[in-house]
């Protein structure tokens, strides 16, 4: 550990068997009484939410999470960045959530509540992880979500496939790449560039295009995997296997298109609460796009983000 700033890397085998999973833990001044792990979106890397782990640390939490396969530290080269098998590619980014937490249980063991947040594909990821693994859970964040229809994911699913069948699936496909993350710049008017989606927030997204280890596109599987996860937790089966008992919290933008605009994000909620689940929030906020922690009020979701925990523990 670093004790001038009490950021600690780890390091873990992945559930896919040919890689090593880097993360990091941010630790508190002060004994912690409470876990958040972080689960980071597509194409970026967890090293992006430090001001966030922080800002959690300043509030009594210990913060850790990791770098997904095929982004960040966990790969040997930028060439590997956005690669992602494309059989049982959804199995390696649940899994190694579960890898995350259990390097968590062995150093702290299990008294302290634990919460789960989920950006954006990360979102997904932990809506696949709750549905299987939730039990010990104090809570979950899912942050930056949507609601793709089944019909919508299993059409890009199928392309993917096909694209991956034909090229090898590491192949990277423009037509993928327009598909999906294209689609969302084209819905904002008088772009400065085509990533304004991202925030409002121009030097958040100045910083984004200027991070090598941000923006990459995905490969044939990444997008396979990608549009199977979407496929499987957008369906009333996956909220359905969710504990009754685990509070939840969706927090999005009104300007994300990764949400529809927030509305996406209010069918998930109602999809939660149809599902009988008891404790779900929904909060959309106004004048934010999809990295509403890195908007120039960011600070105002970290402490909504925060209270919520802290009346669940």
């Amino acid at each position: 550990m670093h004790t001038e700033d009490r950021t600690q890397s780890v390091c873990f085998e992945s559930t896919s068997g040919t890689t090593q999973i880097r993360g990091s833990i941010w630790w508190p001044e002060d004994e912690p009484y409470g876990v958040i792990q972080l689960v980071h979106g597509m194409a970026e890397h967890i090293q992006r939410y430090e001001p966030f782990a922080k800002y959690l640390n300043d509030r009594g939490f210990v913060v850790c999470g990791h770098d997904h396969i095929g982004h960040g530290r966990s790969v040997n080269s930028p060439e590997e960045w956005g690669r992602i098998p494309m059989s049982g590619g959804r199995h390696v980014l649940v899994g190694d959530v579960g890898h995350m937490r259990a390097v968590m249980r062995e150093q702290l063991g299990t008294t302290l509540p634990y919460f789960l947040f989920g950006h954006s594909m990360g979102s997904f990821v932990v809506r696949a992880y709750i549905s299987e693994c939730a039990p010990g859970l104090a809570g979950a964040i899912i942050c930056g979500t949507g609601h793709i229809p089944p019909a919508t994911s299993s059409a890009g699913n199928l392309a993917a496939r096909l694209i991956g069948m034909v090229n090898g699936q590491d192949y990277v496909s423009k037509l993928l790449s327009d598909l999906s993350v294209g689609a969302y710049g084209k819905q904002i008017e008088n772009a400065r560039t085509p990533l304004d989606w991202l925030s409002y927030n121009e030097e958040n997204v100045d910083a984004y295009i200027a991070d090598e280890r941000c923006g990459f596109p995905f490969s044939a599987g990444g997008n396979a995997t990608l549009t199977a996860l979407t496929r499987e937790v957008c369906s009333p089966k996956c909220f359905d296997r969710i504990p009754k008992d685990l509070p939840l919290l969706f927090v999005a933008g009104d300007g994300d298109p990764v949400g529809n605009m927030g509305k996406g994000v209010k069918i998930a909620a109602d999809m939660a609460r149809e599902a009988g689940i008891t404790d779900v929030t929904c909060t959309i906020y106004e004048h934010m796009r999809h990295e509403i922690l890195n908007e120039t009020n960011g600070e105002r979701v970290m402490d909504d983000i925060a209270s919520w925990m802290e009346a669940r523990i």
